[in-house]
C-alpha cells in the first residue's frame, strides 16, 4: 500500500462517528443518541442535530413517523453533559450555558408538539435530558432494562427539559417523591407514574422499528407498538403510594421529612444491616427521610416548589420557562450545583459542603429567589 494510501486508510479509521446517527428506514425518520462511552450524556452539537432532523421530517411527506433510540447497551441518555456545565459556570461562560438550555428546552418542545408520531425507546438509563428526550414524546417505551429518574437534586439541582410536568401529573404525591429524591424508577414504576406508554422486551425491539418502518396495516404506530407490549411486573412505587402520598403531601421539606419519621417503624441498632436489606428491594419512609435530610436543603426546596408550579400550569412551555428561571439561578447565584458535580462527579468525594447544610437552616422562603429571577436571555423568542 502506497503512503497515500496509508494515511486515506488511517483517516478512515480514525474519523469519529456523528455523536447523533440521522437515516431513513422505510416511512421511519430514525435518531439515534451515538455517544455510547458517556451514556450518551446530551451536548448542545447534539441537541442541535435532534432539533434539526426534527425540522427537516416536519414537512417531508415520505416520513410518517420518527423514532429515537440510543447506542450502545446500557441506555437511551443518561442526561445533560454535568461535567461541561461545572466547567462553563468555573470558567465563567455562563453564556454558553444559557445557550445550551435555550436550545435543549426548544428541543423538548419540539418534541412534544410535532406533528407526526414520535416514539422513544427509554431502554436502559434514562435520566434527567433523556426523559427531556423520550418523555414527550408521542409514544413512549420502556423495557426490562430502564430505569428512569429525574435525579439532579443529587448535584444540588432542580429538575428540568419539563421534567417538573411530568412529575406534576403523576399520580398522588409520587412527583414531588421522585423529584424530592431523585429515585429511580424501572419500566412498571414509569408507566405507573405517566412517564411510559408501553412496555416493550428489549429482545423485540428491532423487530418493532422494522414494523414501525414497513408494515402498512395497522397504519397507526400505537396500534402497531400495541402488537409487540407485554403486561409488566406490578409497580413496586405503586404498592408505596399510601405513605407516599401521606407524607409528600406536606406543606415544606422539613414537614415532609418530620412525617417520614413518624411512619417510620423503630430500628434497633443491632436490626440496621436488616433495614439497609430492606431499602434496597423497596423505598421506605426511614430511607427517604436519611437521603433528604443529606441533600442539598435549597435544590429541595426550589424543587417542591417548581412541582407544585408545574401542576396548576395549563402548558409544558409553561413548565420550562418556569425551570429556566430556576436553572439559571443556580447557574448564576446559588453555589450548590457547582459544589455537588464536583462532589459526585469530579473529586467524587461525595461529600458536598451545601450552603446552608441542612434543613434546619434554610429560610421560611428560601425558594423565592429563584422564583422570581429574571435570567438574562428569556426562553422563547
Amino acid at each position: 500500500m502506497s503512503t497515500a494510501e496509508d494515511a486515506q486508510g488511517t483517516t478512515a479509521a480514525t474519523t469519529p462517528e456523528p455523536e447523533v446517527l440521522v437515516r431513513t428506514e422505510g416511512a421511519l425518520g430514525w435518531i439515534t443518541l451515538n455517544r455510547p462511552r458517556a451514556l450518551n450524556a446530551l451536548s448542545v452539537d447534539m441537541i442541535r442535530a435532534v432539533h434539526a432532523a426534527l425540522d427537516a421530517w416536519r414537512d417531508d411527506y415520505d416520513i410518517e413517523i420518527v423514532y429515537i433510540d440510543g447506542a450502545g447497551e446500557r441506555g437511551l441518555c443518561a442526561g445533560g453533559d454535568v461535567r461541561e456545565l461545572h466547567a462553563q459556570i468555573t470558567a465563567g461562560r455562563s453564556a454558553e450555558t444559557v445557550e445550551f438550555f435555550r436550545e435543549e428546552y426548544a428541543m423538548n418542545a419540539a418534541i412534544a408538539e410535532y406533528p407526526k408520531p414520535i416514539v422513544a425507546i427509554a431502554d436502559g438509563i434514562t435520566m434527567g435530558g433523556g426523559i427531556g428526550v423520550a418523555g414527550h414524546a408521542a409514544i413512549r417505551v420502556v423495557t426490562e432494562r430502564s430505569q428512569l429518574a429525574m435525579p439532579e437534586v443529587r448535584i444540588g439541582f432542580t429538575p428540568d427539559v419539563g421534567g417538573t410536568w411530568l412529575l406534576a401529573r403523576a399520580p398522588g404525591r409520587l412527583g414531588e417523591f421522585l423529584g424530592l429524591t431523585g429515585g429511580t424508577m424501572d419500566g412498571s414504576d414509569a408507566l405507573h407514574a405517566g412517564f411510559a406508554d408501553f412496555f416493550v422486551p428489549s429482545e423485540r425491539l428491532e423487530a418493532l422499528r422494522d414494523a414501525l418502518a414497513h408494515r402498512a396495516d395497522p397504519t397507526g404506530p400505537s396500534e402497531i407498538v400495541m402488537l409487540f407490549d407485554e403486561t409488566p411486573d406490578p409497580s413496586p412505587l405503586s404498592a408505596q403510594q399510601a405513605w407516599i402520598d401521606d407524607a409528600f403531601s406536606a406543606d415544606t421539606v422539613p414537614e415532609i421529612v418530620s412525617r417520614l419519621r413518624e411512619l417510620a417503624p423503630p430500628f434497633p441498632e443491632s436490626g440496621r444491616a436488616q433495614r439497609d436489606r430492606d431499602e434496597t428491594s423497596a423505598p421506605t419512609p426511614a430511607a427517604a427521610a436519611d437521603l433528604l435530610e443529606s441533600l442539598a436543603p435549597t435544590a429541595l426546596a426550589v424543587t417542591l416548589e417548581a412541582v407544585r408550579e408545574a401542576r396548576a400550569m395549563d402548558s409544558l412551555r409553561d413548565a420550562l420557562a418556569g425551570e429556566y428561571r430556576r436553572v439559571l439561578w443556580f447557574v448564576h447565584h446559588h453555589p450548590d450545583l457547582v459544589e455537588g458535580i464536583r462532589a459526585q462527579l469530579i473529586d467524587k468525594d461525595r461529600n458536598p459542603h451545601w450552603d446552608p447544610q441542612t434543613l434546619a437552616e434554610l429560610a421560611p422562603d428560601a425558594a423565592a429567589a429563584a422564583r422570581e429571577y429574571v435570567p438574562p436571555v428569556p426562553l422563547w423568542g
